[in-house]
């Protein structure tokens, strides 16, 4: 269980505040919001850490009245609540057409993608998921890396039986030059500052709260960065091995439940109810 000094909250989206296979136009439940909805009004703040782009997670965000600027992207851009871009990192431009360059000998489809448009060498279930969960348009185009956009990130996407050897070669190529995700079907690159983890440390700096006042939760190999870093951190029961392993806590109960106990818990500790 958190702290009673608990400050600030970073929240993942996807399989966090809305459980596995929800619809991408789906919002959080009337339990999860207004637990929020209490926090907020009780001086805790909440952020949002999202792997989605910036329309996807503000769509979110204004459901829940949240005001702090919005991480998408696992952190490889940071937006204010009107879209500006406060904080981008780009990754390596030799890498990244690196990344093409083995993606298209092993005749994997990638996507290319910055802070505002998303294009992939051909459409893919987990592409257009992508696309829609983040509330944006999937380019098709035959060569991405060709369209004048420097990329926050890329994508190759392989099987589920493949994925974990794509990700190894990666890691062993590029190691500490690349932030690299070990999805089910997609091996994510990123730049390496570019983390749930930084990009939470960063806005308790910013806002003079201790490490050992943020609590984090999140379910996947993209929230391990956070989960590590925070002072407590939970992980609903369906997460996945790698934030069952970084995670302090393991929730209970089907889909969001435990997580939205969580949330209500801490919600009426710190209004008094």
């Amino acid at each position: 269980m958190p702290t009673t000094s608990t400050r600030l909250i970073a929240l993942d989206i996807d399989g966090t505040l809305l459980p596995p296979g929800a619809h991408h136009t789906d919002v959080p439940s009337d339990q999860i919001t207004n637990a929020i909805k209490v926090l907020l009004n009780n001086g805790v703040a909440v952020a949002l850490a999202s792997g989605r782009m910036f329309p996807g997670t503000v769509h979110i965000g204004k459901h829940l009245g949240i005001t702090l600027p919005l991480i998408c992207q696992q952190g490889a851009s940071i937006h204010e609540l009107d879209g500006s871009v406060k904080t981008r990192f780009g990754i390596d431009q030799t890498i990244a057409r690196e990344l093409v360059a083995f993606a298209k000998a092993e005749g994997w489809p990638y996507s290319w993608f910055d802070a505002e448009r998303y294009l992939i060498s051909e459409h893919t279930d987990a592409s257009q998921y992508f696309a829609d969960v983040s509330g944006i348009t999937l380019e098709v185009h035959s060569d991405p890396q060709q369209s004048g956009i420097m990329p926050t990130g890329i994508d190759i996407i392989s099987t589920p039986e493949d994925s974990n050897s794509v990700y190894q070669q990666l890691e062993k190529r590029y190691g500490s030059r690349l932030q690299l995700l070990n999805f089910q079907r997609v091996t994510v690159a990123h730049a390496p500052e570019a983390t749930k983890g930084l990009a939470v440390a960063a806005l308790a700096d910013t806002l003079g709260i201790a490490q050992a006042d943020v609590l984090a939760i999140g379910d996947s190999v993209n929230d391990e960065s956070m989960l590590h870093w925070a002072g407590h951190s939970a992980a609903p029961a369906h997460c996945d091995p790698y934030a069952r392993a970084a995670a302090n806590e393991i929730l209970q109960g089907d889909g969001v439940e435990g997580v939205a106990a969580l949330l209500s818990t801490i919600a009426a500790r710190v209004s008094g109810a």
